[in-house]
């Protein structure tokens, strides 16, 4: 952290941090190996992981039950394409030394990204409140009702906002990797549901489409849960801060990233994706194997999924369903202020991360609670969520194909990326992202009207 003595890295991913004569190599056994690739994971595990927030959750509860195992195929369509963006937003942050927000700024027109980072920071924010209802909603169910989903919001946002005050960089680091545990509860949900195995993978592989405005719909609001503009700015955001973390204080400190480091950080991308989507098709699976089966095909939100799986598929995938809400909840929910805040500050190029004292970093600090506090507003109004959530996917939508763009175009450029510019799968992937992307949105907007 900025100011800190220069220490060696907590994290074996280790970037300039090692030095010394080469030792003996030893034949590691499989365990070994699993350990080793397990301390490599940081923030592309927590960025796949907080992608599927309660908002995601609700999304996707809503398509298995809705259609069925129809919508299955979407997990494996969209794992390539939120690869490849994740995968260059690090590779920007690693080569750089600076997160994407400055990257952007200084190649491109100021008033583009501006504008790209103002619906960031309002998507967002909408976003947050959004999660906070839904955390509220799961706490309310596990209490039977006894306490109101109002009185889990103000309580629920004071405490997150002392957290990101309060702790340190690697404790908060830390605490986000456990939180990631929470999204297991889904895959587990799967073997309480028994879904028929042939039906499953037929409806994984083979895509079914359907040419009404539900479907289309449904698949434009899957889009944009699984490539989300917030996720760029974090995954960026969180590269700068690890190697920050390890001493690398100063922007030509953190420039130039090594093949091993990249390795490394693909791994970490690639296994953070990989669980998102993993999730993401547990949950549409659970969804139509129980509420589709059942005739259950009006579920919207995350608790009204954990609510209807209780009398058909018992009180254990109730529980587990409405633990992994809260799980992921206070997950995302920081990630969705950080982010935005982190987009802000690198625009206005102010200093600051989650590492420094919120005295030292005012600026910041204020930032990040406004974020949070106009989510706890936006909530505490009782805004219909599913509407708050249809604003949260247009305004995505808008943002999500330029920043695509600005993103394919940066990553290709030698001044700024020296020998670490977009390969040729690379590119065809973030610029097949950003079609994919464009015609969701024009699908969203015609859905939505």
């Amino acid at each position: 952290m900025p100011g800190a003595v220069k220490r060696p890295s907590q994290s074996s991913r280790g970037r300039r941090a090692h030095s010394g004569a080469p030792q003996k190599s030893k034949r590691r056994n499989p365990v070994d190996g699993v350990l080793s690739v397990l301390k490599l994971l940081g923030p592309g595990l927590i960025t796949g992981a907080s992608d599927d927030d309660p908002s995601g959750i609700g999304t996707y509860s809503q398509a298995g039950s809705q259609f069925g195992y129809g919508v299955l195929w979407t997990a494996i369509f969209t794992f390539p394409l939120m690869l490849a963006v994740q995968e260059a937003c690090a590779r920007i942050a690693l080569q750089t030394g600076v997160g994407l927000g400055v990257s952007l700024r200084r190649k491109f027109p100021t008033s583009l990204v501006g504008a790209c980072i103002v619906a960031l920071f309002l998507a967002n924010m909408i976003n947050v409140g959004a999660d906070l209802g839904a955390v509220a909603a799961a706490g309310s169910l596990l209490t039977r009702g006894h306490v109101a989903a109002a009185w889990f919001l103000a309580p629920l946002a004071v405490i997150i906002l002392v957290l990101q005050y309060e702790l340190s960089y690697e404790v908060i680091f830390r605490v986000f990797k456990f939180l990631t545990l929470a999204l297991f509860a889904y895959v587990i949900t799967v073997f309480v549901s028994h879904p028929p195995l042939l039906t499953t993978i037929e409806s994984t592989f083979i895509p079914h489409i359907e040419l009404n405005a539900g479907f289309i719909g449904i698949v434009v609001a899957i889009l944009g849960t699984t490539v989300s503009p917030y996720l760029f700015f974090w995954q960026a955001s969180s590269e700068v801060d690890e190697m920050v973390d390890r001493g690398l204080v100063t922007e030509v400190e953190r420039q130039g990233v090594t093949k091993q480091e990249m390795h490394d950080a693909r791994i970490d991308v690639l296994v953070g994706m990989g669980y998102s989507q993993v999730v993401m098709f547990s949950i549409i699976l659970t969804g139509a194997a129980v509420l589709h089966a059942s005739g259950q095909t009006n579920v919207a939100t995350a608790a009204q999924a954990a609510q209807a799986l209780q009398p058909l598929a018992g009180p254990f995938a109730f529980l587990l369903f409405s633990v992994g809400i809260i799980g992921t909840g206070l997950l995302a929910i920081p990630i969705l202020s950080g982010s935005a805040t982190y987009a802000v500050k690198e625009f206005f190029g102010m200093k600051g991360t989650l590492a420094d004292k919120a005295r030292s970093r005012p600026a910041f600090y204020s930032v990040l609670t406004v974020a949070l506090a106009g989510g706890l507003v936006i909530s505490l109004l009782d805004i219909d969520p599913i509407k708050a959530l249809v604003v949260t996917a247009i305004i995505n939508g808008i943002v999500a194909p330029p920043m695509l763009a600005l993103i394919a175009l940066l990553g290709r450029d030698r001044k700024v990326m020296g020998d670490q510019t977009n390969g040729a799968l690379s590119n065809v992937l973030l610029w097949l992202t950003t079609g994919v992307m464009t015609v969701a949105a024009l699908g969203l907007l015609l859905t939505s009207l």
